[in-house]
């Protein structure tokens, strides 16, 4: 019986010694991948949740998301929050829905846990800055400021190309 017991105990400590060293291969190769996508400018972000700035966290549908191809930026992302002062000519769109050419990057140094960058972006309507935080564990936080409305901020999980 005794023998039993050490022979389930060391199969247990085996099993767990594999899943820890499988979690760190895993972690490693999704720090290789994100690594890989901030210095090809080659990512999407899939969005899971965000945070209003005049209302409580919400869950979102997968559909929405932001990415990056190289200069160009599109953002399929929804808003809730106050829109301010605009020309009566136009009207202000619904989300944060756009594809356009980036204007100017900050990147900042890898940080300990992942990468942190900037991104200035211009449309018709209005001038916005993504600021993202990329994990090197595959999440990413993204805040969105602009000029005429509130921030607001969202957070994803990285699905790099």
């Amino acid at each position: 019986m005794k023998l039993i017991l050490k022979m389930i105990m060391l199969l247990t400590l085996l099993v767990s010694c594999a899943t820890q060293q499988e979690r760190a291969e895993r972690r490693a190769q999704t720090q290789k991948a994100v690594n890989e996508a901030m210095e090809s400018r080659q990512w999407r972000i899939d969005i899971t949740s965000m945070r209003p700035f005049r209302y409580g966290s919400r869950m979102v549908s997968s559909d929405f998301y932001l990415e990056l191809r190289n200069d160009t930026l599109r953002s399929y992302l929804p808003y809730l929050g106050q829109v301010y002062w605009k020309p009566p000519t136009l009207m202000p769109s619904i989300g944060l829905n756009f594809e356009e050419p980036v204007l100017r990057y900050q990147q900042d140094s890898q940080k300990a846990q992942g990468h942190q960058m900037g991104i200035y972006v211009k449309t018709e309507e209005d001038t916005y800055l993504y600021a993202i935080d990329f994990n090197d564990s595959g999440e990413a936080t993204i805040r969105v400021r602009s000029n005429n409305r509130d921030p607001i901020g969202f957070d994803g999980n990285i699905r790099c190309k």
